[in-house]
């Protein structure tokens, strides 16, 4: 059993996964597996992974025959997996060298289900520090769990390994042939962990991909863009509520009524866990009540 089994889904990313596999095969922790996972890429992206696989028999190679979006890939993966923990990497993104044996160091000294990182932003000539790890804190507590991963600003699963028994014993898997799959599949996953330990002194680069299909700014992307947006937050309010989260209300909420006029909405209902409220214009409050 490897100590971490770590997925990397891939579409059309020939510019970048080089990089990526190059901090994935190089990493200090030697007992890893790599799962790639090609869904169905149009570009050289397979034989950059390819040749990465013929000098490494860490890399297993798994072509996805339906183009599913990621998250049927990384379910493909954690399938696959044979690693006492998973990590998810994006393809266009990169890690430092140390990043899974600091991670792995951390769950095993603390018995944890999930090891956290800083997450770094990189793109349009910035870099930007989403997520900021300063000190090693153990936190079971649900509420601490969701706010320590910052779950309602930073719903990301790429910055943290978990425990593979973790996800099985739980089902928990990412919605597939959709945008915004990582939402639903954190929440659950943060939910049902023992705890989460923060590691400070590690980090994850997510690359803001100009190229990346969820930056086309067709109307049609768009829109199913948004409407995967809302209803990944209606999944999350919708699980924390049969689960009866003890946790603050308001921080989680979709929308689950709305009226248009063309693409403006004119009157929205809002759901939180235990709120309700109507909005004009999608902004402005008009009434509230409680569940």
């Amino acid at each position: 059993m490897p100590k971490v089994s770590i997925i990397i889904p891939f579409y059309n990313t020939e510019k970048y996964i080089g990089k990526c596999l190059e901090t994935v095969v190089n990493q200090t922790l030697d007992d890893i597996e790599v799962i790639c996972v090609n869904d169905c890429s149009t570009d050289n992206s397979l034989d950059v992974v390819y040749d990465f696989a013929n000098k490494d028999k860490r890399i297993k190679v798994i072509n996805n025959p339906l183009n599913l979006k990621q998250g049927a890939s990384r379910n493909i993966g954690i399938k696959m997996a044979t690693g006492e923990y998973i990590g998810f990497i994006d393809s266009d993104d990169w890690i430092d060298l140390d990043y899974f044996e600091k991670l792995y160091v951390a769950v095993k000294k603390h018995n944890s289900d999930i090891a956290l990182a800083t997450n770094v932003r990189i793109g349009n000539g910035k870099t930007k520090k989403r997520l900021i790890i300063e000190k090693e804190e153990f936190k079971t507590n649900l509420q601490e769990k969701f706010d320590i991963c910052s779950l309602v600003k930073n719903p990301c699963p790429t910055n943290k390994i978990y425990k593979r028994i973790l996800l099985l014993e739980n089902n928990v898997f990412y919605p597939e042939n959709c945008y915004c799959e990582d939402k639903l599949f954190t929440v659950q996953a943060v939910y049902y962990a023992n705890g989460v330990v923060s590691v400070p002194g590690v980090n994850y680069y997510y690359f803001r991909n100009p190229d990346s299909t969820v930056n086309s700014k067709s109307k049609k992307h768009l829109k199913q863009l948004r409407e995967d947006k809302n209803e990944a937050r209606l999944s999350v309010v919708k699980f924390l509520r049969e689960n009866n989260a003890d946790i603050r209300d308001k921080e989680f909420w979709a929308v689950s009524r709305e009226n248009r006029i063309f693409s403006f909405p004119l009157i929205t209902l809002k759901e939180s866990l235990h709120t309700k409220k109507w909005c004009l214009f999608g902004t402005v409050p008009m009434a509230e009540f409680s569940l």
